[in-house]
């Protein structure tokens, strides 16, 4: 999502689309995972409901790659994760990355969770 201001963290990132304040532009970008299991790939992943969910299935480190076709600049990531719900598939790190390639990818912020 892409947004001109700055976004108060806990937000509905549905409600601030709603009202024109943010920009969902997930749908203009490639997505892909590092695993996932059947049935809970990048379309559960993407889909707004909250009862569905990406379940990866291979070794750390699990990736989510998201590439635009041209130069694009995001200024706000919204992620929802329900650690109450599913804690053994919380993640208790998440890092954003960015570069012109998968190659050249520099960490940019990171959010531990505990």
């Amino acid at each position: 999502m892409t947004t001109p201001n700055k976004t108060p963290p806990g937000a509905d990132p549905k409600q601030l689309e709603r009202t024109g304040t943010v920009r969902e532009i997930g749908s203009q970008a490639v997505w892909s995972l590092s695993s996932c299991k059947p049935g809970f790939g990048v379309d559960q992943l993407r889909d707004d409901n909250l009862e569905t969910y990406w379940q990866s299935d291979g070794s750390q480190p699990h990736l989510v790659n998201i590439q635009f076709r041209r130069k694009t600049t995001v200024k706000t990531l919204c992620i929802y994760a329900d650690y109450k719900s599913d804690e053994s598939y919380t993640p208790s790190k998440i890092s954003v990355r960015v570069g012109n390639n998968f190659h050249n990818l520099q960490e940019i912020r990171q959010k531990k969770f505990s």
